[in-house]
């Protein structure tokens, strides 16, 4: 009797060939997470101890406020791989297969254009004035280290003729370096078969009903004085 053979699976083609690169900001998930904290320890402070009308304007200020918070400072983040772009705004998911991206922008904020003209920022990669012009400082002070290596190897009697030190490469900020990642995926990428595509766009509807519910409550409330 023959035993049947043992075939491997298909691969899905609709796998990713590649994991996600993840990004998000330290600063934005600090941020939020002593912000809903804060919010946590008023709301159910208010919950216990408080009195007639109180505790339902804080359950309410607690449903509107808690989503928001966490749309601002948990939520953004940016995935990339070697097929496309997700992007998670506050209010929105946005897939990119690298075949509809047309750049990459870095000015005052860090944006996606598609080939349509349709432009999306990256919430998570907020762009730091302070960080860039601190880049620069480094880099010019690296850049006048190495003159005054090359002064003194000079004056030292280095061999004439001798290989020219390698020129210092300029210090970048974060969310600059993680810019030119994305530009290297995308210019890597954008012409394989399986980083085609439209893009798409999702509301985040569980980040807004829940705050639109809580804005509801919390106005009747008030308007019932």
């Amino acid at each position: 009797m023959t035993t049947p053979d043992h075939q491997s699976p298909t691969p899905d083609p609709s796998a990713p060939e590649s994991p996600d690169r993840i990004y998000r900001s330290p600063g934005g998930l600090a941020g939020g997470v002593l912000l809903l904290a804060l919010v946590l320890w008023l709301g159910i402070d208010a919950l216990v101890s408080g009195h007639g009308r109180t505790p339902w304007l804080a359950l309410a200020g607690m449903i509107l406020v808690i989503p928001l918070v966490t749309a601002f400072t948990l939520r953004p983040a940016v995935y990339a791989n070697e097929e496309r772009l997700r992007i998670r705004n506050p209010f929105r998911v946005i897939v990119l297969p690298w075949g509809s991206v047309a750049s990459l922008r870095s000015g005052y904020s860090n944006e996606v254009v598609a080939t349509s003209g349709t432009k999306f920022q990256l919430w998570a990669l907020p762009v730091s004035l302070r960080a860039r012009k601190k880049a620069t400082r480094q880099t010019a002070r690296k850049a006048a280290g190495d003159s005054r290596g090359s002064a003194l190897g000079g004056l030292t009697g280095g061999a004439p003729g001798g290989p020219a030190p390698a020129p210092t490469a300029p210090t970048r900020a974060q969310t600059d370096k993680i810019m030119d990642d994305l530009r290297e995926l995308a210019e890597t990428h954008q012409s394989s078969g399986r980083a085609q595509g439209e893009p798409s766009v999702r509301w985040a509807y569980e980040i807004m009903g829940p705050a639109v519910a809580g804005a509801v409550v919390l106005a009747i409330l008030l308007a019932m004085g």
